[in-house]
């Protein structure tokens, strides 16, 4: 198998729920090897319905995929032992000890003992005091932790996390980024979904945006942001106003101070010289400009509202 084959390939994916609903239909993408790879999308848009496929706990209703170059209908084995999934979901028996849970899911997968690295993963994921403790004292993030290091008992080249960020705290949040961007330096190909959409623009190299079961946007992160179409520029002008001027190329604009306004332009249709002629034009003096700069929300909004 070469190196330039994609960690995992989706052709054609979907999923009927008995009752008729269309979870995921006709997804096709590549997670490239080596890069950490964002899944997107609004509650309900299928991403979840995915990753079960993937792990082996959903079945299919048509297409194909491929883990690690095995597919999963014709290897389900080696393409299981190729990834290591962390549920959204905390599940796992509150009544063994975290270095017993990973024992135990290492003996499923078969590692032999001599070659189980249960206490270097807890250590790695801050848990070494907690080696011992009965799962169910754990706090929720220790949890999540647990989860993460219980994926990756197995050494897989893959490592997905389903929204591994929902409930935890901020600095346990970094740990995790942290971990998660040592173990792609030294080679695993990580898939995360999450909500936190500036999570996803900092860490991912590549992302996909699905939506109703499809897939609307595939592309590197940088591209992706720059097809945010709307601008915003914060203008201050040289005295107070009582309301906010209006012409047709703003496409927002609100006062956010007596003096301050922000106006939102469309990048393809205006330019910010012409912004400011229109506020000149009102016989306003300019004292200060700023702009910022779109980010991976605005392009993610607009895409979804666009595919309603």
């Amino acid at each position: 198998m070469s190196n330039s084959e994609a960690a995992i390939r989706i052709d054609g994916l979907g999923k009927t729920y008995a009752g008729g609903k269309r979870a995921l239909d006709g997804v096709s993408f590549d997670v490239p090897r080596g890069q950490i790879f964002g899944l997107l999308g609004p509650n309900g848009a299928g991403k979840s319905t995915l990753i079960n496929i993937l792990a082996g706990l959903v079945m299919k209703t048509d297409g194909r995929a491929s883990i690690w170059g095995f597919d999963i209908d014709e290897h389900p084995r080696n393409a299981r032992l190729s990834i290591g999934v962390v549920p959204q979901e905390i599940i796992f028996d509150p009544f063994f000890t975290p270095r017993e849970t990973l024992e135990i899911t290492a003996g499923l997968y078969g590692v032999p003992k001599d070659q189980r690295r249960s206490d270097a993963l807890l250590a790695a994921m801050h848990l070494s005091d907690k080696a011992n403790a009965y799962s169910r004292t754990l706090s929720g993030g220790m949890k999540r932790r647990l989860l993460v290091a219980k994926a990756m008992v197995h050494s897989p080249p893959i490592l997905v996390l389903d929204e591994p960020t929902a409930g935890v705290d901020i600095e346990l949040r970094q740990q995790l980024w942290d971990y998660v961007q040592q173990l792609n330096r030294e080679g695993v190909t990580v898939v995360l979904t999450t909500h936190y959409l500036e999570e996803a623009e900092q860490l991912c190299d590549r992302i996909a945006i699905i939506n109703h079961g499809r897939v609307v946007a595939n592309e590197p992160t940088r591209e992706l942001v720059g097809r945010a179409q709307e601008k915003a520029v914060v203008v201050t002008v040289d005295r107070d106003l009582a309301a906010a001027p209006e012409a047709p190329c703003f496409q927002k604009i609100a006062l956010t101070s007596e003096r301050t306004l922000e106006i939102v332009y469309r990048k393809d249709e205006v330019n910010a010289g012409e912004v400011l002629s229109a506020l000149q034009r009102e016989g306003l003096g300019i004292v200060d400009v700023s702009t910022r700069e779109p980010d991976l929300e605005d392009v993610f909004l607009s895409l979804v509202r666009r595919d309603g």
